[in-house]
């Protein structure tokens, strides 16, 4: 069972450092090393209450992202970019599939619904196929929270695999994504092998018995031979660990509808309750990763592209995809703002619980970079510039963040994804269509 980091481990890691070993690999300065997510939002946002008014460190959080006020320190909210490679290009329609799978990777999707499909390398499979991907068991974990069809035609001639993918090995292969948070858990702590992980789930099924049970003697010997500061963190990481058991354990008694790529309206009302719960949970699982150092890199869909949820939690009755397209109505656009501003409070907790994670001289979340955002601005016009996007962490220390920070309108997100890949011990120049690094992440 892979364990947090924790302080003892500090100086061995900077010794492998020093002596060159885990060199461009992003370790922090710290020893710790440096994780990347990257969170996907179908539909773009209302802008009006998303873009601050304020750029630099003393500006009001508009009310969309006001869910984030406890890390907002912790925060860059980057406005004015734009993903060129996402608009139609004498292409025509599509621009749900181009913004989803462009949105990683910077390279215009060819367009067809047949076998042929091709796009790029995503940012997190280039990091995950890097050195930094070879130090973690996992290269990367590739999740969603809605599943979505990869065959068939999606979005006026585009492949569904474009709708329902941001993560790419290949140019023709999207990774495979995980929907149950079961199989990520058992990933996580049930061994390398899949069939060993089915034996290992079946075995504790069987006996009632926690992933916990099977490692006690062993934490109780570990917890005997570590400082005062690193007991505290095992207690708290194994009880995070039971947590997440026991809502699966829930969740395994009372399964979720599997939830497919509507034609229209979602059919069943309460499927929002289950995407509710999956999502939480997934998040939680991606702490996990990171704080065991399972994985380094991490990417998440909330929703394909173009999803027509309806988030009754939040007293919706209409889809999400069918509210994006406003027609700058006040009505649609007021409960567009409601959907924005649920998904922010639900990733709100997840930053907030990185940051209540304590690593080295920080934090886990000061060693991260999170990336949330949408390859659409505004879901009305199915734009491709002034969009959605927030960076989270500080990068080891080599971010500043509290900052809103507004670009020159069409300035390529991909300069953004060149600077994560450096951070993270990838040597990169350009990526997509980017134009070199962004300085902008500093001060």
């Amino acid at each position: 069972m892979a364990l947090p980091f924790l302080e003892s481990m500090a100086p061995s890691i900077l010794s492998s450092a020093v002596a060159g070993e885990t060199a461009a690999t992003g370790i922090t300065a710290s020893g710790a090393p440096l994780r990347s997510a990257f969170i996907f939002v179908p539909n773009g946002v209302n802008q009006a209450h998303w873009v601050p008014k304020d750029v630099g460190p003393a500006f009001a959080l508009p009310n969309i992202l006001e869910p984030l006020a406890n890390v907002q320190d912790d925060l860059l909210v980057l406005s004015g970019l734009a993903n060129a490679r996402a608009r139609h290009n004498s292409d025509g329609g599509g621009g749900h599939a181009r913004g989803t799978t462009t949105f990683l990777t910077g390279v215009q999707c060819v367009k067809t619904y047949g076998k042929d499909i091709r796009a790029g390398i995503s940012v997190d499979q280039l990091m995950a196929a890097s050195q930094t991907g070879q130090e973690t068991r996992l290269d990367s974990l590739v999740l969603t929270c809605e599943s979505g069809s990869d065959a068939g035609n999606c979005d006026t001639g585009y492949s569904c695999a474009y709708n329902s993918n941001v993560s790419w090995r290949t140019p023709t292969t999207p990774a495979g994504k995980e929907l149950d948070p079961r199989r990520v858990f058992d990933r996580l702590f049930a061994g390398h092998d899949p069939a060993e992980r089915a034996e290992s789930r079946a075995l504790r099924l069987r006996r009632k018995k926690s992933v916990l049970d099977f490692v006690l003697d062993d934490s109780l010997r570990l917890r005997r031979s570590v400082a005062e500061n690193d007991r505290r963190k095992i207690d708290e990481y194994f009880n995070n660990v039971r947590d997440i058991e026991r809502r699966l354990e829930r969740s395994a008694r009372h399964p979720a509808q599997s939830v497919a790529e509507p034609a229209g309206l979602p059919a069943r009302e309460g499927e929002d309750l289950d995407w509710e719960d999956r999502l939480r949970l997934m998040l939680d699982l991606l702490v996990l990763a990171f704080q065991t150092d399972s994985t380094r890199v991490a990417s998440l869909m909330l929703a394909p592209a173009a999803s027509e949820r309806i988030y009754h939690r939040i007293g919706m009755k209409d889809g999400h995809h069918w509210l994006s397209h406003h027609q700058h109505t006040a009505h649609k656009l007021e409960l567009y703002r409601q959907i924005n501003r649920y998904h922010v409070s639900l990733i709100a907790r997840f930053l907030e619980r990185l940051k209540s994670t304590p690593e080295g001289d920080g934090t886990l979340l000061d060693n991260c970079m999170i990336l949330y955002g949408c390859g659409i601005g505004d879901g009305n016009g199915h734009t491709h510039f002034d969009l959605p996007v927030l960076l989270a962490g500080r990068g080891g220390g080599t971010i500043d963040s509290g900052r809103h920070v507004r670009f020159a309108r069409e300035s390529s997100l991909c300069n953004l994804f060149v600077s994560m890949l450096n951070r993270m011990g990838v040597s990169a120049d350009r990526f997509g269509d980017s134009t070199g690094a962004m300085s902008e992440l500093t001060l």
